[in-house]
Protein backbone atom coordinates (compact mmCIF):
# COMPACT_ATOMS: atom_id res chain seq x y z
CA UNK A 1 0.00 0.00 0.00
CA UNK A 2 2.82 2.40 0.56
CA UNK A 3 4.23 2.56 -2.78
CA UNK A 4 0.39 3.82 -3.53
CA UNK A 5 0.44 6.67 -1.57
CA UNK A 6 3.26 8.69 -2.28
CA UNK A 7 2.97 12.18 -1.05
CA UNK A 8 2.69 13.89 -4.01
CA UNK A 9 0.85 11.18 -5.76
CA UNK A 10 2.40 11.51 -9.24
CA UNK A 11 4.54 9.43 -11.20
CA UNK A 12 7.24 9.87 -14.10
CA UNK A 13 7.14 8.05 -16.78
CA UNK A 14 9.68 7.46 -19.95
CA UNK A 15 7.23 7.99 -23.02
CA UNK A 16 8.20 7.49 -26.68
CA UNK A 17 5.42 9.48 -28.95
CA UNK A 18 5.51 9.53 -32.00
CA UNK A 19 2.84 12.14 -32.27
CA UNK A 20 2.06 14.56 -29.76
CA UNK A 21 3.92 17.19 -32.05
CA UNK A 22 6.79 15.51 -30.53
CA UNK A 23 10.43 14.90 -32.26
CA UNK A 24 10.32 10.89 -32.98
CA UNK A 25 11.66 8.81 -30.58
CA UNK A 26 12.71 11.53 -28.30
CA UNK A 27 12.50 10.64 -24.43
CA UNK A 28 10.59 13.15 -22.40
CA UNK A 29 9.84 12.60 -19.11
CA UNK A 30 5.98 13.35 -18.13
CA UNK A 31 3.78 13.41 -14.76
CA UNK A 32 1.13 11.20 -15.41
CA UNK A 33 -2.61 11.57 -14.18
CA UNK A 34 -5.65 9.22 -14.14
CA UNK A 35 -8.86 10.51 -14.64
CA UNK A 36 -11.79 8.08 -14.33
CA UNK A 37 -15.85 7.64 -14.21
CA UNK A 38 -17.55 4.71 -12.62
CA UNK A 39 -21.51 4.05 -12.31
CA UNK A 40 -21.21 2.25 -9.14
CA UNK A 41 -24.58 0.39 -9.43
CA UNK A 42 -26.73 1.89 -6.65
CA UNK A 43 -24.15 2.91 -4.05
CA UNK A 44 -27.53 3.27 -1.21
CA UNK A 45 -26.98 3.47 2.61
CA UNK A 46 -29.50 0.84 4.66
CA UNK A 47 -31.27 4.06 5.56
CA UNK A 48 -35.03 4.80 4.78
CA UNK A 49 -35.56 8.47 3.16
CA UNK A 50 -38.83 9.28 2.75
CA UNK A 51 -38.14 11.74 -0.06
CA UNK A 52 -36.63 8.70 -2.29
CA UNK A 53 -37.77 5.57 -3.48
CA UNK A 54 -35.18 3.91 -2.15
CA UNK A 55 -37.17 1.03 0.12
CA UNK A 56 -35.95 -1.70 -1.22
CA UNK A 57 -32.25 -0.54 -0.60
CA UNK A 58 -33.35 -1.02 2.72
CA UNK A 59 -33.22 -3.56 5.55
CA UNK A 60 -37.01 -4.83 4.99
CA UNK A 61 -37.01 -3.77 2.00
CA UNK A 62 -37.29 -6.01 -1.47
CA UNK A 63 -33.13 -6.52 -1.77
CA UNK A 64 -32.93 -6.77 2.13
CA UNK A 65 -30.14 -4.16 1.62
CA UNK A 66 -28.30 -4.87 5.49
CA UNK A 67 -25.31 -3.43 6.81
CA UNK A 68 -22.71 -6.18 5.95
CA UNK A 69 -23.95 -6.04 2.24
CA UNK A 70 -23.26 -2.16 2.18
CA UNK A 71 -19.95 -2.31 4.02
CA UNK A 72 -18.97 -5.45 1.14
CA UNK A 73 -20.19 -2.73 -1.64
CA UNK A 74 -18.34 0.15 -0.01
CA UNK A 75 -14.98 -2.40 -0.13
CA UNK A 76 -15.37 -3.42 -4.02
CA UNK A 77 -15.50 0.17 -4.95
CA UNK A 78 -12.64 0.93 -3.15
CA UNK A 79 -11.05 -1.58 -4.83
CA UNK A 80 -11.57 -0.76 -8.44
CA UNK A 81 -10.85 3.08 -7.31
CA UNK A 82 -7.40 2.17 -5.53
CA UNK A 83 -6.74 0.43 -8.85
CA UNK A 84 -7.87 2.28 -11.79
CA UNK A 85 -4.90 3.20 -13.54
CA UNK A 86 -2.90 0.66 -12.68
CA UNK A 87 -0.18 -0.43 -14.24
CA UNK A 88 0.99 2.48 -15.66
CA UNK A 89 -0.14 4.76 -12.87
CA UNK A 90 0.04 3.17 -9.47
CA UNK A 91 -1.62 5.59 -7.80
CA UNK A 92 -5.32 6.52 -7.75
CA UNK A 93 -6.86 8.43 -10.10
CA UNK A 94 -6.62 12.12 -9.43
CA UNK A 95 -10.32 13.02 -10.08
CA UNK A 96 -12.93 10.37 -10.52
CA UNK A 97 -16.17 11.02 -11.27
CA UNK A 98 -19.31 8.96 -10.14
CA UNK A 99 -22.86 8.08 -10.82
CA UNK A 100 -25.69 6.35 -8.79
CA UNK A 101 -23.99 7.48 -5.32
CA UNK A 102 -27.41 8.34 -2.46
CA UNK A 103 -25.50 10.98 -1.19
CA UNK A 104 -22.68 12.93 0.42
CA UNK A 105 -22.51 10.03 3.79
CA UNK A 106 -22.02 7.15 1.11
CA UNK A 107 -18.67 9.03 -0.22
CA UNK A 108 -17.69 9.60 2.95
CA UNK A 109 -18.02 5.88 3.92
CA UNK A 110 -16.33 5.17 1.19
CA UNK A 111 -13.52 7.21 1.92
CA UNK A 112 -12.91 5.37 5.20
CA UNK A 113 -12.23 2.12 3.77
CA UNK A 114 -9.09 0.84 3.95
CA UNK A 115 -7.99 1.27 0.68
CA UNK A 116 -8.91 4.85 0.72
CA UNK A 117 -8.15 6.13 4.01
CA UNK A 118 -4.94 7.30 3.25
CA UNK A 119 -5.78 9.12 0.33
CA UNK A 120 -6.56 13.36 0.31
CA UNK A 121 -9.82 12.76 -1.58
CA UNK A 122 -11.95 15.40 -1.74
CA UNK A 123 -15.43 15.48 -2.47
CA UNK A 124 -18.07 17.07 -4.53
CA UNK A 125 -21.47 16.19 -4.56
CA UNK A 126 -25.04 18.12 -4.91
CA UNK A 127 -28.15 16.77 -4.17
CA UNK A 128 -30.06 16.24 -6.94
CA UNK A 129 -34.28 15.97 -7.86
CA UNK A 130 -33.80 12.64 -9.25
CA UNK A 131 -36.53 10.68 -8.04
CA UNK A 132 -34.77 7.22 -7.17
CA UNK A 133 -32.60 9.29 -5.08
CA UNK A 134 -29.07 8.85 -6.49
CA UNK A 135 -26.94 11.85 -8.30
CA UNK A 136 -23.23 12.15 -9.47
CA UNK A 137 -20.35 12.92 -7.68
CA UNK A 138 -16.68 13.91 -7.66
CA UNK A 139 -13.73 12.84 -6.17
CA UNK A 140 -10.39 14.70 -6.72
CA UNK A 141 -6.82 14.63 -4.95
CA UNK A 142 -6.74 17.99 -2.80
CA UNK A 143 -3.06 17.39 -3.48
CA UNK A 144 -2.94 17.69 -6.95
CA UNK A 145 -6.18 19.42 -8.24
CA UNK A 146 -6.83 22.92 -6.28
CA UNK A 147 -10.42 23.86 -6.99
CA UNK A 148 -11.94 27.33 -7.82
CA UNK A 149 -15.75 26.50 -8.50
CA UNK A 150 -18.01 23.79 -8.24
CA UNK A 151 -21.71 24.12 -9.29
CA UNK A 152 -24.84 22.17 -10.25
CA UNK A 153 -26.90 23.00 -13.53
CA UNK A 154 -30.34 21.40 -13.29
CA UNK A 155 -31.90 19.22 -15.94
CA UNK A 156 -35.05 20.60 -16.75
CA UNK A 157 -37.32 17.84 -18.80
CA UNK A 158 -41.19 17.11 -19.12
CA UNK A 159 -42.63 14.06 -20.39
CA UNK A 160 -43.39 14.34 -23.87
CA UNK A 161 -47.09 12.51 -23.65
CA UNK A 162 -47.70 15.05 -20.53
CA UNK A 163 -45.76 18.12 -21.32
CA UNK A 164 -47.03 19.57 -17.78
CA UNK A 165 -45.15 16.81 -16.41
CA UNK A 166 -42.05 17.11 -15.42
CA UNK A 167 -39.42 13.76 -15.78
CA UNK A 168 -37.43 14.81 -12.47
CA UNK A 169 -33.69 13.69 -13.00
CA UNK A 170 -29.96 14.16 -12.17
CA UNK A 171 -28.17 17.01 -12.75
CA UNK A 172 -24.95 18.19 -13.84
CA UNK A 173 -22.21 18.50 -11.75
CA UNK A 174 -19.36 21.25 -13.10
CA UNK A 175 -16.03 21.56 -11.09
CA UNK A 176 -13.22 23.85 -12.07
CA UNK A 177 -9.59 24.34 -11.19
CA UNK A 178 -6.09 23.66 -11.45
CA UNK A 179 -4.51 19.97 -12.58
CA UNK A 180 -0.62 20.62 -12.95
CA UNK A 181 -0.79 24.15 -12.64
CA UNK A 182 -3.47 24.56 -15.64
CA UNK A 183 -7.19 25.43 -15.83
CA UNK A 184 -9.76 22.39 -16.74
CA UNK A 185 -13.42 22.09 -15.88
CA UNK A 186 -14.85 18.64 -15.40
CA UNK A 187 -18.64 17.90 -16.35
CA UNK A 188 -20.17 14.69 -14.29
CA UNK A 189 -23.12 12.82 -16.12
CA UNK A 190 -25.84 10.46 -15.71
CA UNK A 191 -28.15 11.15 -18.69
CA UNK A 192 -31.80 10.01 -18.94
CA UNK A 193 -32.39 6.16 -19.14
CA UNK A 194 -34.00 4.58 -22.09
CA UNK A 195 -37.16 3.06 -19.73
CA UNK A 196 -39.69 3.31 -22.45
CA UNK A 197 -37.19 2.32 -24.81
CA UNK A 198 -34.80 3.58 -26.65
CA UNK A 199 -36.46 5.76 -29.73
CA UNK A 200 -39.09 6.76 -27.54
CA UNK A 201 -36.82 8.43 -24.43
CA UNK A 202 -34.16 9.40 -27.02
CA UNK A 203 -35.21 13.36 -26.62
CA UNK A 204 -34.59 13.26 -23.05
CA UNK A 205 -31.11 12.44 -23.82
CA UNK A 206 -30.79 15.01 -26.42
CA UNK A 207 -32.05 17.62 -23.77
CA UNK A 208 -29.16 16.44 -21.34
CA UNK A 209 -26.59 17.12 -24.52
CA UNK A 210 -27.64 20.91 -25.42
CA UNK A 211 -27.68 21.25 -21.26
CA UNK A 212 -23.57 20.06 -22.18
CA UNK A 213 -23.08 22.68 -24.69
CA UNK A 214 -24.91 25.32 -23.05
CA UNK A 215 -22.21 24.66 -19.89
CA UNK A 216 -19.28 24.25 -22.55
CA UNK A 217 -20.09 27.28 -24.16
CA UNK A 218 -20.33 29.39 -20.67
CA UNK A 219 -17.07 28.26 -20.08
CA UNK A 220 -15.67 29.45 -23.23
CA UNK A 221 -16.97 32.70 -22.17
CA UNK A 222 -14.99 32.85 -18.95
CA UNK A 223 -12.24 31.15 -20.57
CA UNK A 224 -11.43 30.52 -24.67
CA UNK A 225 -8.68 28.33 -23.69
CA UNK A 226 -10.08 26.21 -20.91
CA UNK A 227 -9.32 22.29 -21.15
CA UNK A 228 -12.63 20.51 -20.85
CA UNK A 229 -13.99 16.99 -19.72
CA UNK A 230 -17.18 15.76 -19.94
CA UNK A 231 -17.62 12.44 -18.16
CA UNK A 232 -20.84 10.12 -17.27
CA UNK A 233 -22.87 7.78 -18.02
CA UNK A 234 -24.92 8.81 -21.05
CA UNK A 235 -27.49 6.08 -21.99
CA UNK A 236 -26.24 6.23 -25.18
CA UNK A 237 -23.34 5.41 -27.32
CA UNK A 238 -20.95 7.14 -29.11
CA UNK A 239 -22.92 6.76 -32.45
CA UNK A 240 -26.33 8.31 -31.21
CA UNK A 241 -27.89 11.55 -31.80
CA UNK A 242 -26.90 12.62 -28.83
CA UNK A 243 -23.48 13.25 -29.37
CA UNK A 244 -22.68 13.65 -32.96
CA UNK A 245 -25.83 15.53 -33.72
CA UNK A 246 -25.96 17.60 -30.64
CA UNK A 247 -22.46 17.71 -29.00
CA UNK A 248 -21.06 17.01 -32.93
CA UNK A 249 -18.50 14.81 -31.39
CA UNK A 250 -15.87 13.45 -33.35
CA UNK A 251 -13.82 10.15 -33.54
CA UNK A 252 -10.21 11.54 -34.26
CA UNK A 253 -8.30 13.78 -33.42
CA UNK A 254 -6.81 15.10 -36.41
CA UNK A 255 -10.93 16.41 -38.16
CA UNK A 256 -10.97 18.60 -35.61
CA UNK A 257 -11.16 22.19 -35.55
CA UNK A 258 -11.32 24.83 -32.76
CA UNK A 259 -14.20 24.38 -29.82
CA UNK A 260 -15.56 20.84 -31.29
CA UNK A 261 -15.13 17.23 -29.01
CA UNK A 262 -13.11 14.32 -28.93
CA UNK A 263 -14.55 11.33 -28.34
CA UNK A 264 -11.91 8.65 -27.65
CA UNK A 265 -14.52 6.06 -26.56
CA UNK A 266 -15.84 6.31 -30.74
CA UNK A 267 -13.61 3.98 -32.25
CA UNK A 268 -13.69 1.93 -29.26
CA UNK A 269 -17.54 1.31 -29.80
CA UNK A 270 -16.99 0.68 -33.11
CA UNK A 271 -14.40 -2.17 -32.74
CA UNK A 272 -16.65 -4.35 -30.51
CA UNK A 273 -16.07 -3.39 -26.57
CA UNK A 274 -18.53 -1.98 -24.37
CA UNK A 275 -18.68 -1.07 -20.50
CA UNK A 276 -22.63 -2.89 -19.60
CA UNK A 277 -24.16 -5.80 -21.99
CA UNK A 278 -27.79 -6.42 -22.63
CA UNK A 279 -29.07 -9.72 -23.62
CA UNK A 280 -25.72 -10.16 -25.31
CA UNK A 281 -24.91 -7.36 -26.55
CA UNK A 282 -22.62 -4.53 -25.56
CA UNK A 283 -22.98 -0.91 -25.03
CA UNK A 284 -20.27 1.85 -24.27
CA UNK A 285 -22.49 4.71 -22.38
CA UNK A 286 -19.62 5.26 -20.38
CA UNK A 287 -17.70 8.20 -21.99
CA UNK A 288 -15.28 10.56 -21.31
CA UNK A 289 -15.19 13.74 -24.10
CA UNK A 290 -12.75 16.43 -24.32
CA UNK A 291 -12.48 19.76 -26.45
CA UNK A 292 -9.99 20.60 -28.73
CA UNK A 293 -7.68 22.43 -26.41
CA UNK A 294 -7.49 19.53 -24.54
CA UNK A 295 -7.25 16.21 -27.16
CA UNK A 296 -4.66 17.95 -29.43
CA UNK A 297 -2.22 19.74 -26.89
CA UNK A 298 1.25 19.89 -27.55
CA UNK A 299 2.23 21.48 -24.30
CA UNK A 300 0.32 21.61 -20.42
CA UNK A 301 -1.73 19.45 -19.95
CA UNK A 302 -1.74 16.56 -23.06
CA UNK A 303 -4.09 13.71 -23.67
CA UNK A 304 -2.31 10.23 -23.80
CA UNK A 305 -4.62 7.75 -24.29
CA UNK A 306 -8.03 6.25 -22.72
CA UNK A 307 -9.28 2.81 -21.55
CA UNK A 308 -11.72 0.38 -20.25
CA UNK A 309 -10.96 -0.96 -16.75
CA UNK A 310 -12.16 -4.43 -17.81
CA UNK A 311 -10.18 -6.64 -15.08
CA UNK A 312 -11.33 -10.04 -15.24
CA UNK A 313 -12.17 -9.44 -11.00
CA UNK A 314 -15.24 -7.14 -12.40
CA UNK A 315 -16.56 -10.43 -14.70
CA UNK A 316 -18.71 -12.41 -13.96
CA UNK A 317 -17.52 -15.74 -14.54
CA UNK A 318 -20.50 -17.75 -14.14
CA UNK A 319 -24.27 -18.53 -14.92
CA UNK A 320 -26.13 -16.89 -17.30
CA UNK A 321 -24.33 -13.32 -16.82
CA UNK A 322 -21.36 -15.14 -17.47
CA UNK A 323 -18.58 -12.38 -19.51
CA UNK A 324 -20.46 -10.19 -18.29
CA UNK A 325 -20.15 -7.54 -15.51
CA UNK A 326 -20.05 -8.68 -12.42
CA UNK A 327 -22.87 -6.63 -10.48
CA UNK A 328 -23.95 -6.04 -7.06
CA UNK A 329 -27.92 -7.71 -8.28
CA UNK A 330 -29.24 -9.05 -10.73
CA UNK A 331 -32.25 -10.97 -11.80
CA UNK A 332 -31.85 -13.95 -9.57
CA UNK A 333 -31.14 -11.36 -7.01
CA UNK A 334 -27.78 -10.47 -4.61
CA UNK A 335 -24.82 -11.17 -6.42
CA UNK A 336 -22.55 -9.75 -4.34
CA UNK A 337 -20.48 -7.85 -7.39
CA UNK A 338 -19.04 -4.69 -8.22
CA UNK A 339 -21.10 -2.58 -10.48
CA UNK A 340 -23.61 -3.36 -13.71
CA UNK A 341 -20.66 -1.10 -15.64
CA UNK A 342 -17.09 -1.28 -16.07
CA UNK A 343 -15.46 2.19 -15.26
CA UNK A 344 -13.63 4.06 -17.85
CA UNK A 345 -10.42 6.04 -17.50
CA UNK A 346 -7.63 8.56 -19.48
CA UNK A 347 -4.95 9.52 -18.32
CA UNK A 348 -3.17 13.24 -18.67
CA UNK A 349 0.29 14.07 -19.12
CA UNK A 350 2.38 17.02 -18.77
CA UNK A 351 5.90 17.66 -19.25
CA UNK A 352 8.41 17.73 -16.81
CA UNK A 353 10.57 20.67 -16.96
Amino acid sequence: MKNHFQKNLLVLLLIYFTGFHLIAQEQQQYKIFTVGFYNVENLFDTINNADTFDDDRTVAGKDHWDTKKYYKKLDRISQVIAELGHPENPNPPAIIGLCEVENKAVLEDLLKTERLDRTKYGIFHYDSPDERGVDVALLFDKQVFQVTNSQARKLIIYEADEPSKRDYTRDQLVVSGYLGDEEIAIIVNHWPSRGGGEQKSKYKREKAALLNKKIIDSLYTINPAIKILSMGDLNDDPTNSSLKKILKTKANRSELQEQELFNPMENMFRSGKGTLAYRDSWNLFDQIIMNTKLANANSGLQFYKAKIFNEAYLINQNGQYRGYPWRTYSGSGYDGGYSDHFPVFIYLITAVK
